[in-house]
C-alpha cells in the first residue's frame, strides 16, 4: 500500500471512531426521522386527500395529536399509573406464592419417586426457606427502579430533541432529503434516491403495521382478561399494547404482571393468563401481523431478536426500541446497495470466471 492509501485508511478509521463517538447523537436522529416519517403519513394522506399545504397538514396532525395526549393524560393516565403500582407492589407476594408451589410439588415428587425428600439439595431448600426475603429484595429492586424515574433529566432532554427535529423534518422533508442526497457522489445520487424512496416506504408501512398490531393485541388482552375476572384489566391491558412495540421481549414481560395477580388467586387462573397471551400472541403473529405488514420488509425472528440485543447493549434502551426500525432500514439498505448494486455487479475472471460461464444457471 501505497502513501495515499494509508493516509486514506487512516481518514476511514478517524471517520469511523468519530461516529462511534457521536451514537447517541445519531441515535436521536434516527429517532427523529421516524418520528417524522410517522406525523409524515397523516400529513401526506390530507396533502393527497384534502388537498391542504403541507404547513396547515402538519399544524392538524400536531393539534389533533396534543388533544389525544391531553385527553390521554387525563382520563387514562391516572388510573393506569394507580393500577400499575398496585401490580407492582403484588409481584413479591406472586413470587411468594409461586415458589411456595414449586417447593410443595417438587417435595410431592421427591416423595413419590425416592420416598423421601431428605435427598432435597440444601441450596434449592434455602432457596424455599428464604422465599419471603427473596420477595423483599425484588420489592426493593421494583421499588429503586422506580426510583430511577426522577432521574430521567437526560432521556427528557433526549425525547425532547427528537420531537422537536422530528417537526422540523417533516415540515419540509424534502431540503433534508435533498442534502443527504448531495452527500454521495455524483453517479449514485439518482439512485440513492431511489433507495431512500425504499427506506420510507420500509418504515411507514412497519409503522402502520405495528400500531394497528398494538391495538388489536391490547383489545384483545383486555377482553380476555376481563372474561377472566383478572384486574386491573386497564393497566394490564395498555401494558401489552404498549410492549407490543418490543417484539419478543415485550409479550414475555406483558405476561408477568397479570399473571402475577392471577396466581394470588388460584394456579389455575395463572396458567388461563399465560395461556391467554399465548393465544394472543401466536394471533398477533400468524394472523394479524401477516394481515397488516403484507408489504413490510420481512424480518427473520431470529435477525429480530439478535437486532434487539446488539443494540440494547450498545446503544442502551433506546438502541432497544430503535432496534426493529434500525434494521428495516439497515435491511433495505444491505438488499438495495451492497447485494443489488455491488455484489450482482461483480464479475468472476479466470478459469473461475469460465467455468461459471460454461456450468450455465442450472449448475
Amino acid at each position: 500500500m501505497g502513501f495515499g492509501q494509508w493516509l486514506g485508511l487512516l481518514a476511514l478509521l478517524a471517520a469511523l471512531l468519530l461516529l462511534w463517538s457521536l451514537k447517541d447523537v445519531l441515535l436521536v436522529l434516527f429517532s427523529a426521522v421516524v418520528l417524522a416519517l410517522a406525523l409524515n403519513l397523516p400529513v401526506r394522506a390530507m396533502e393527497r386527500h384534502c388537498d391542504w399545504r403541507r404547513p396547515w397538514a402538519l399544524l392538524v396532525v400536531l393539534l389533533g395529536l396534543s388533544v389525544v395526549v391531553l385527553v390521554s393524560s387525563v382520563v387514562l393516565v391516572p388510573p393506569f399509573v394507580k393500577e400499575f403500582r398496585e401490580l407492582i407492589e403484588k409481584l413479591p407476594q406472586a413470587l411468594n406464592t409461586l415458589l411456595a408451589l414449586i417447593d410443595a410439588n417438587y417435595r410431592a415428587v421427591i416423595l413419590n419417586i425416592y420416598g423421601t425428600d431428605s435427598d432435597l439439595p440444601d441450596s434449592l431448600a434455602e432457596l424455599f426457606r428464604t422465599r419471603t426475603d427473596v420477595g423483599a429484595a425484588l420489592e426493593r429492586g421494583l421499588q429503586g427502579l422506580l426510583g430511577l424515574v426522577g432521574n430521567l433529566g437526560g432521556g427528557v432532554l433526549k425525547v425532547v430533541l427528537a420531537l422537536v427535529l422530528a417537526v422540523m423534518l417533516a415540515a419540509q422533508p424534502k431540503p433534508y432529503q435533498a442534502l443527504a442526497i448531495r452527500l454521495a457522489p455524483s453517479f449514485y445520487r439518482r439512485r440513492l434516491q431511489v433507495v431512500l424512496s425504499h427506506c420510507d416506504s420500509a418504515l411507514g408501512n412497519w409503522m402502520v403495521g405495528l400500531l394497528i398490531s398494538s391495538f388489536c393485541v391490547a383489545g384483545l388482552a383486555g377482553i380476555g382478561l376481563a372474561v377472566l375476572g383478572v384486574k386491573p384489566v386497564v393497566a394490564n391491558a395498555l401494558l401489552a399494547g404498549l410492549l407490543n412495540v418490543i417484539p419478543n421481549i415485550g409479550p414475555t414481560i406483558s405476561t408477568v404482571f397479570p399473571a402475577s395477580v392471577a396466581l394470588l388467586d388460584s394456579p389455575w387462573r395463572a396458567l388461563a393468563v399465560v395461556v391467554l397471551y399465548l393465544g394472543i400472541q401466536n394471533v398477533e403473529s400468524y394472523l394479524i401481523t401477516p394481515f397488516v405488514m403484507h408489504k413490510q420488509v420481512k424480518l427473520l425472528p431470529g435477525l429480530a431478536l439478535l437486532s434487539q440485543f446488539v443494540f440494547a447493549v450498545l446503544l442502551g434502551p433506546l438502541g432497544l426500541l430503535m432496534a426493529l426500525p434500525l434494521v428495516v432500514v439497515l435491511q433495505v439498505l444491505v438488499r438495495e446497495v451492497l447485494i443489488h448494486d455491488v455484489m450482482d455487479h461483480w464479475l468472476l475472471g479466470g478459469a473461475a470466471g469460465a467455468a461459471i460461464a460454461e456450468e450455465g444457471p442450472e449448475g
